[in-house]
Order: structure tokens, then C-alpha cells, then sequence
């Protein structure tokens, strides 16, 4: 992203998760979520504290709230994309499972409602004649496919 970009994003005020924009990189939203901590923190310092400090104010506070729940659903949204990558890549289903701290059969859930919701979006962009983002129906059924390895069966042994 560019450095306007940024300079947009350190200016913007957000007070809900709707207001931060597509693709803002996590480490951005992870810095302007401690600035506005660091100002509650500061709450806490005595009234006499030597030092000029900020101090937080509800705004900080829904602010808080509000990058913390678009950091949540990055987060989650980012399970199925990297759960696929990793059986693309030879993680076999108990691998990958054990990373997301769930059995296999969970992860196996977890990655076809991703590849589900990847298709509606690739076949929506399709109808509106936009370029297709998401899986086509050859990637979709690709994922699929992963979804039927045994518990220890890498992809790459196919």
C-alpha cells in the first residue's frame, strides 16, 4: 500500500468496523489499535503524573471496540484461505487440523464453507460482469477433492 494510503489511515477516524477499508494490512490496524489502548492506559496515571500524556476518552474506548472486531473477522476470515493453503501446500487434515485446535472433521467443515463462500462470490462477480474474484468451479472443485484425503494423506501423494 502507498504511503498516501497510509497517511489516510492514520487519520481516519474509526468507530466502526465497516470504516476500515478492504485490504488495510493487519499490522496497520494492530498499531492504531495501541494507540488508542495506550490513551485508556493512560486513564489510569495519577492526575499529578510529571508528563503530558493523552487520555483516553470514549471515543478510544469504541474505538478499541471497533478495530477489534475488523481484526477478528480478518482473522476468521483468513482460516479457510490459509487452511487451504496449508493441504495445498502437503499438510495432511491432522496437521492443519491441530493448528486451528480442532479435529480433522471440523477443519474439513471449516474449509468447505470457505471454498462455498468462494464460489458464490466468483460466480456473483461473474453475473454482474465484474473480474471473478474467489474460486472458479475447476478450484472449487479442487478444494473439494481435498476435502476427501484421509486424516494422514498429504495432497501432494495424489
Amino acid at each position: 500500500m502507498s504511503t498516501d494510503a497510509y497517511k489516510h489511515w492514520q487519520d481516519l477516524h474509526v468507530t466502526h468496523p465497516g470504516d476500515v477499508p478492504p485490504a488495510t494490512p493487519l499490522t496497520w490496524l494492530a498499531e492504531k489499535h495501541q494507540q488508542h489502548i495506550t490513551r485508556l492506559t493512560n486513564r489510569l496515571l495519577p492526575a499529578d503524573f510529571p508528563h503530558e500524556v493523552d487520555r483516553g476518552t470514549a471515543d478510544d474506548a469504541l474505538a478499541v471496540l471497533a478495530l477489534r472486531e475488523a481484526i477478528r473477522r480478518e482473522m476468521e476470515h483468513g482460516r479457510g484461505a490459509y487452511l487451504h493453503d496449508a493441504l495445498d501446500l502437503g499438510a495432511t487434515w491432522n496437521q492443519a487440523a491441530a493448528a486451528l485446535d480442532l479435529t480433522p472433521d471440523e477443519a474439513r467443515d471449516l474449509l468447505r464453507a470457505w471454498a462455498e463462500g468462494q464460489r458464490k462470490l466468483h460466480a456473483g462477480s461473474e453475473e454482474r460482469g465484474e473480474t471473478p474474484l474467489g474460486l472458479s468451479a475447476e478450484q472449487y472443485a479442487a478444494v473439494l477433492a481435498l476435502v476427501e484425503l484421509g486424516d494422514d494423506e498429504p495432497a501432494t501423494t495424489r
